[in-house]
């Protein structure tokens, strides 16, 4: 054993010793955030500046210039001390630009605070296995039966009926064209699209453009922030300012003054199998792409509510609420 172990130990010393001498080979993993969540499901052009990096990484250069003359069969060409200048120049360039280019091209990560997180899970729990168990059953179902077109025309139908939430909060954050053009689809399609079934505003000849506007959005453009998140069960993610965002809007939805009060539970009902039967598939896609679909879904809720806030900061901005400056 002692004449084995003279043997093996300097065998692992010049195992070692070579192992200090490979030329080190860049990893993916070094990428900041490469494969979280958020990026993968709304930045994947991240992962393509990823690859193009890789493509792209330097050539070692460890061997001497005979063995390189060798191996090309041609003898390297030395470059002049001027364009070694320039080049100097250009990388010192590169780095000082790198970093505000990179300021630039970063997005800012968007956050919310989930002090009840527990009630949130259970809450995420329950609506995810009443989709799962009833939701998405019957939106199969009435799928198979009832063809797209005439379920395309029922979503156009409660898109139109929800005009009042739509065009109170265009008025509210001052976006009087806004409002004018909300007005303009609803009356085009209430008129000349039965009733709102078709959509004949958003053809060729008159292209009203289509919106999208809450009392929750419009709490955000105030200047309130999202505060804390919340899933409510059945109306599925919301937060602190959007659940009183969800208030208003049930005032300002005609369907809820449908009497008696189990019919316009069954309208509501009806319009959410009838759009669950056009997106089969989207939720099941996020939690395949996601290690925990709660904070998957969580941070893809507040993103997009931001984004709806931010994307109303070129309008004109509301008046403030008691001359507040």
């Amino acid at each position: 054993m002692k004449r084995v172990s003279f043997l093996v130990l300097p065998l692992l010393f010049l195992i070692a010793g070579c192992a200090h001498h490979v030329s080190p080979v860049p990893s993916l993993s070094s990428s900041p955030a490469s494969f979280q969540l958020p990026q993968v499901m709304f930045a994947f052009n991240s992962e393509e500046s990823i690859l193009d990096s890789a493509e792209v990484l330097p050539t070692s250069g460890s061997g001497s210039e005979s063995d390189q003359e060798n191996l090309n069969g041609m003898p390297s060409l030395k470059p002049s001390p001027e364009d070694a200048g320039n080049a100097g120049n250009e990388k010192a360039g590169q780095k000082e630009n790198s970093p505000n280019e990179e300021e630039a091209g970063e997005e800012k990560e968007i956050t919310i605070a989930d002090p009840v997180e527990p009630f949130n899970r259970a809450m995420f729990q329950f609506n995810d296995k009443l989709y799962f168990w009833a939701l998405k059953p019957v939106a199969r179902g009435y799928n198979k039966v009832i063809p797209e077109p005439a379920r395309i025309s029922v979503k156009n139908f409660f898109t139109n009926l929800s005009f009042p939430i739509r065009f109170v909060s265009r008025l509210l954050q001052a976006d009087f064209s806004g409002a004018a053009a909300e007005f303009g689809r609803f009356a085009v399609n209430t008129i000349w699209g039965v009733g709102g079934l078709f959509d004949p505003s958003s053809s060729q000849q008159l292209n009203i453009a289509k919106g999208d506007a809450d009392i929750g959005q419009t709490l955000g453009v105030y200047g309130l922030g999202q505060g804390f998140y919340l899933v409510w069960p059945i109306l599925g993610p919301s937060s602190a300012r959007d659940s009183v965002g969800l208030a208003a809007n049930y005032f300002l939805y005609p369907v809820s003054y449908i009497s008696p009060l189990y019919a316009s539970f069954g309208v509501k009902v009806y319009e959410e199998v009838n759009d669950a039967s056009l997106r089969i598939g989207d939720y099941e896609f996020l939690k395949e792409a996601a290690i925990d679909p709660y904070i998957a879904l969580r941070d893809a809720y507040a993103q997009y509510r931001q984004k709806m806030v931010e994307a109303r900061k070129g309008k004109p901005e509301p008046p403030k609420p008691g001359g507040v400056r």
